[in-house]
Order: C-alpha cells, then sequence, then structure tokens
C-alpha cells in the first residue's frame, strides 16, 4: 500500500527549487551551466515586447504584428516570402527576430508517412526530436521540452542519456510550427491540414522547464498574430510529478490537460522506475493531480507504462483502480517499447489484458495507448539521440524534404 503521506514540501517558486529539492542524482531543471543561451526568439517574446523589440530597431511597432503574422499565420520561413512587410526592412527584421534555432539532421517516417520523426540540432549542438503523427480528424504534434532528461527513470531511453540543457520557449514552439508548416505545404500524406494536439511528451520533464513550457504553451494558443491559435484543450502536458510546479500550473489559467506518469501505484515500485518519487511519494502526486483537475475542470491522465513481471501485477491494477476510483482521470496504459540494452520488456498480452479488466472494475477509464513510431524509435519512451559534437548521427534514411542529400534549416 502507498505510504502515509509526508508533511507538505514547501512549494518552491522557481524550477531551479524545485531542481534542489530533488534526490541525490537526479539533474531535474537546472540543465548545464555555462551553456550559451539561444538567440532572442520572435517566439520568446509576447506581442508587446516584439512591438518594443521592433522600436528598437528603428521601426515602427506596428511591423512587429505583421512579422507575428507571417510566422505564426502564414508560417512564412524566408523573408522574401514576407510581402507585406516593405522589402527594405524584412532582411533585418527577419534577421534580428527570426535566427535559425533548430537545423533538421534527420527525418524518419513511418505508417506511409503520416508518422514523422524529426532530429533537431540546436545552435549549440544538443539534439532534439519531435513527432508528427497524423490520424483522420486530428494531427499530434509531440514535442521536446529538454535536451535530454534529468529525471533518471530506468526504464526510457532518453532518462538513460541525461540532461543536456533546457529548450527555449521559442526552440519548443518551432517544433511545432515546422510540423504546421509541414501540414500546411502539403508535405504530409494526406492534404493540406493543420496541427490540432501537442503533447509534451518527448524529451525531457516539462515541469523541469516550467517557464518555458507555460509561456510556449501561451504562444501555442494565442490567436494570431500573437500566437498559432491551437485549442488549449489540446494541449497535454505531462510529468513525472513534480509536486509544487502542477500546483503553479493549476493557478496558470490554462485548461491544458495534466497527463502524470505515475508508471506504478506503489512506493517501493514507483521509487526504482520513478527516481523523483523518492522526493514525492505517490499519495502527494495524486493528490496535486485531483487539486489540479478540481481548479481546471480537466480530467487527469495517468500514464502507466507496463512493464513484464514489475508493475504488471493484477493486485498492481486492483491498487491503482482503488486510487483513481472516484476521481476524474483516465489512465493510458502504455505498451514498453524495447530500448537497447533494457532488462525490462513489455508484459504479456494477458496480463494487459488482465490489467485492463480489473482497471474496469473500478469504474476507471482506461485505454492501450498506440505505439505509433516503434519502427522509426519514435514511440513513448525511445526519444533519445545524439548529443555530442564528436558523436554524429547516423547517415539519414531518407533526406529531410526540399534540400536532397543534405541537411534542411528552418527559421
Amino acid at each position: 500500500m502507498p505510504s502515509p503521506r509526508p508533511s507538505s514540501p514547501r512549494v518552491p517558486g522557481r524550477a531551479s527549487e524545485q531542481a534542489a529539492a530533488l534526490p541525490p542524482g537526479l539533474t531535474g531543471g537546472g540543465g548545464a551551466r555555462g551553456r550559451a543561451k539561444p538567440p532572442r526568439h520572435l517566439a520568446d517574446l509576447g506581442l508587446p515586447e516584439r512591438r518594443a523589440a521592433v522600436a528598437e530597431l528603428g521601426e515602427r511597432p506596428f511591423r512587429a504584428d505583421q512579422l507575428s503574422r507571417q510566422y505564426f499565420a502564414r508560417l512564412a520561413d524566408e523573408p522574401g516570402e514576407m510581402t507585406d512587410l516593405p522589402q527594405s526592412c524584412r532582411q533585418g527584421l527577419a534577421d534580428a527576430l527570426l535566427p535559425r534555432l533548430l537545423t533538421a539532421e534527420r527525418e524518419l517516417e513511418c505508417d506511409g508517412g503520416t508518422t514523422r520523426k524529426t532530429l533537431w540540432r540546436t545552435f549549440d549542438h544538443a539534439y532534439v526530436e519531435s513527432v508528427l503523427m497524423r490520424y483522420p480528424g486530428r494531427v499530434t504534434m509531440c514535442v521536446s521540452s529538454q535536451a535530454g532528461c534529468g529525471m533518471a527513470c530506468p526504464f526510457c531511453a532518453t532518462g538513460q542519456a541525461g540532461l543536456t540543457r533546457n529548450l527555449s520557449t521559442a526552440e519548443i514552439v518551432e517544433q511545432v510550427v515546422a510540423g504546421a508548416r509541414s501540414l500546411a505545404r502539403g508535405q504530409v500524406p494526406g492534404g493540406p491540414g493543420r496541427v490540432s494536439n501537442v503533447v509534451f511528451m518527448g524529451m525531457g520533464e516539462p515541469l523541469a522547464n516550467y517557464r518555458s513550457v507555460v509561456q510556449a504553451v501561451r504562444r501555442l494558443t494565442e490567436a494570431p498574430p500573437a500566437g498559432l491559435g491551437i485549442s488549449a484543450r489540446g494541449i497535454t502536458v505531462s510529468t513525472v510529478g513534480l509536486v509544487p510546479a502542477i500546483g503553479r500550473l493549476a493557478a496558470e489559467g490554462l485548461p491544458v490537460t495534466l497527463a502524470v506518469s505515475l508508471h506504478a501505484p506503489d512506493d517501493e515500485a514507483r521509487d526504482e522506475l520513478v527516481p523523483v518519487n523518492r522526493r514525492w511519494k505517490v499519495a502527494e502526486v495524486l493528490d496535486a493531480a485531483w487539486h489540479y483537475a478540481d481548479v481546471t475542470g480537466r480530467r487527469v491522465s495517468i500514464e502507466y507504462a507496463l512493464i513484464r513481471d514489475v508493475n504488471d501485477q493484477a493486485w498492481r491494477a486492483d491498487l491503482l483502480g482503488s486510487l483513481l476510483t472516484g476521481h476524474l482521470a483516465h489512465v493510458n496504459l502504455i505498451p514498453l517499447n524495447p530500448t537497447p540494452g533494457s532488462r525490462w520488456t513489455a508484459s504479456r498480452p494477458a496480463a494487459q489484458d488482465e490489467f485492463v479488466a480489473r482497471l474496469e472494475a473500478h469504474g476507471v477509464a482506461v485505454t492501450v495507448r498506440d505505439t505509433r513510431g516503434r519502427e522509426i524509435d519514435g514511440a513513448c519512451g525511445q526519444l533519445a539521440v545524439l548529443s555530442r559534437e564528436d558523436d554524429p548521427p547516423d547517415p539519414p534514411l531518407r533526406s529531410a524534404p526540399g534540400n536532397p542529400g543534405a541537411e534542411s534549416s528552418i527559421r
């Protein structure tokens, strides 16, 4: 059974304080110190800040609205396309506020081209990945919030790679804009389309990069020219259970879905599978989740990777069901994806079926996640990439579109 709830921790005001409270060996949201910051980008700034930045460049402030509309609404990535801006200032504004942040090093696809994983190189040669998944009636982008991850979950390839650094707001937004641009240009099978859903379930712990992630959510959900105009209800923010940050997110006024990567209903198993559980136990994490649901009215998604003979026992299904009964929650079971060198593997089909049945017997809504992207190491838990300049990516299986045989850049 879960351990008794310890006394409530002091709620830190900044991600750095959260990192300081993590168990030894976890790097939290601090990232590597001393790294250069990404260049300032339009998506890092709110609309008033963009107007001020444009004025500092000697242009009239309304040019910021025009530039923003080109980036967020028309998805332009070359100054020559920005025809509502005077030719005399296009290049200067683009150079100052639309610097290149991500370069596509490699792009892989499966499912007939409707699932596409992109390996991005940042300005300082860190590597991150995003995945675009097109389904009938919707398109979901899975984005990274950090280069690597400091949470050290042993069954997750990204967690084993360690944390390189936090991504900036614009680096996160750029992943979505790049996907939106490829859809708008008809480069994804199914015809022109738009991104309808964004899940922060790629590389990194989103709430350990709290400020950048919340600002990215605002850019994604604000209407053009301020942002992309995606519905907040189409955004999901995942966390391993940083309790103070969950409380802060509940107070942001953003009706996004919270996904809690629980993976075990008892502290004994979760201490091993999710090391941050040594700081915030199961009871605390779920209390924070129920508070989030109460404040936002949004159903909480409980993420649970089924691992053979580790957390897939029938009694753990019953325990999980008893913890969730009566709460605004949905369980998303994830068949564990194989990762190189891992000692763990997916549950047997019979064990998975019984787990589902026992949760349903408790009246808990449950689904088994579609493991799209497994063929290209793009499914959950497989977003580990080469992160050192002296360890370059493998030769591409398919060149990035628009530049055969070479890398493709986005602004």
